[in-house]
């Protein structure tokens, strides 16, 4: 619209037509103009949802080859590492997990299969456990009254401290006030006598608050004697241990019921290790077993199983087996690496290497080589573990050929492959160890 036309009508806006005319006209140039502009916009707004909607495949999802665990339901890149996500079928997910290497990845890796057979396995079991403070032989030395440490006789943690030994030195005003309560009455008793007042049911009353805030009869006889209270008292140890934990220093402020010193007495230590469920069978409670200790040249020491927890953790079927040995010359510490060794009966199943057989909380697998070069995961249900063989109770049949060594590798290569673990979408019933 040019400016003489806009100018015509609005010299004609002076009247009444002349303003219509002129309203009319701006109305109808801002429709086309909005018609011009929003029309493409819609059009390639819809061309481009509809592309969007032809790159969706809901048959296969995307995954990054060096993540996994990623995955989403359309391409793009990976959000960790910025590649290009590859498209894997969903399907895979539950078809048979296997992988097909070629001749150079199987010599890489060193893959090697056999063909599997009955064989001998359960006549001796081993665990890798390691030595702990024995809990009933630990003990608490606790300030039986408030006051100040004005002196501690054992300092380092580790220091061996005998029953009797003198602990600390503390400065307390109640007891220093129930001495003196305790010196009046021996000293009223002594000069009045019993004609009024029971004096010797008062001194036994004061005599049994200090046996009950610490001091020991000496300690009150000597009170007794000397008909003198002094400020200071000292407090021993009522048990014998090394320090595990030192609560004070010099000059600390302890309360009623506050621990001083931790000790631990070593004259016996427990064997602890984890056991498997499928373990359990070899290791019963009051089982005679032998304890190894690998640090002192393999010294063997022989005991019973005291306890076996009866609690298994859900997740990695795992329970607690514990021995209870003796330390006579205190030459074992907590700490030490230990085996502890159980005979059983052996008898005839299949077995095989403790590596060839994959075990998380879903359970455990095997890859069989089904042919030349190509490799199928099975589930399967193993039993007793010795340490060097795994006995398999279901999944397996003789003749089958079984990698023995590479397994890990493989696993590891279907995983980069189809983004998945094998376990996923396998049928797992029947086969939790």
């Amino acid at each position: 619209m040019s400016m003489n036309y806009l100018d015509k009508h609005f010299e004609s806006g002076k009247s009444v037509a002349g303003y219509r005319l002129l309203c009319h006209s701006l109305q109808r140039l801002l429709f086309y103009s909005l018609f011009i502009i929003v029309v493409p916009i819609i059009a390639t707004s819809c061309k481009e949802k509809k592309q969007t909607d032809a790159t969706v495949n809901k048959d296969v999802y995307y995954t990054c080859s060096m993540h996994p665990q990623i995955h989403e339901e359309h391409p793009g890149s990976c959000p960790i590492c910025g590649m290009k996500l590859i498209a894997v079928p969903k399907s895979s997910m539950n078809a048979t997990a296997q992988v097909h290497l070629s001749s150079v990845q199987i010599k890489l890796g060193n893959i090697q299969a056999d063909t599997i057979r009955n064989g001998s396995i359960g006549d001796k079991m081993i665990l890798t456990g390691t030595l702990n403070f024995n809990q009933d032989n630990l003990s608490s030395v606790s300030a039986r009254v408030e006051g100040r440490i004005e002196r501690l006789y054992f300092k380092n943690i580790g220091d061996y401290v005998r029953k009797g030994d003198r602990l600390y030195d503390l400065y307390s005003e109640q007891l220093n006030n129930a001495k003196q309560e305790y010196v009046t009455a021996l000293q009223q008793e002594s000069a009045i006598g019993n004609s009024l007042i029971n004096y010797h049911a008062l001194v036994e009353s004061a005599k049994n608050k200090l046996l009950l805030w610490g001091m020991t009869n000496g300690q009150i006889n000597q009170l007794a004697d000397g008909q003198q209270a002094s400020t200071l008292t000292s407090f021993y140890s009522t048990e014998d241990g090394y320090i595990t934990t030192l609560n004070v220093k010099e000059g600390d402020y302890v309360m009623d019921g506050g621990t001083v010193v931790d000790l631990a007495n070593l004259s016996t230590l427990w064997a602890e290790a984890q056991v498997y469920t499928t373990q359990m069978l070899s290791f019963k409670k009051s089982e005679n077993v032998t304890v190894q200790i690998p640090d002192l040249n393999n010294q063997t020491i022989d005991g019973k199983i005291d306890f076996v927890n009866p609690e298994i953790n859900p997740d990695t079927r795992i329970s607690l087996v514990r021995v209870s040995i003796p330390n006579p010359n205190n030459q074992l510490h907590p700490g030490m690496p230990v085996y502890i060794i159980a005979n059983s009966s052996a008898h005839n199943s299949i077995a095989l290497p403790v590596d060839a057989v994959l075990t998380d909380s879903k359970g455990s697998i095997v890859w069989v080589e089904t042919q030349p070069d190509v490799y199928e995961a099975r589930m399967v249900k193993t039993g007793i573990n010795d340490g060097n063989a795994v006995e398999i109770i279901s999944g397996l049949h003789t003749g089958d050929v079984v990698v023995t060594s590479g397994a890990y590798l493989i696993n590891s290569e279907y995983i980069f492959q189809h983004g998945a673990n094998p376990m996923e979408g396998m049928d797992m019933t029947g086969m939790k160890m």
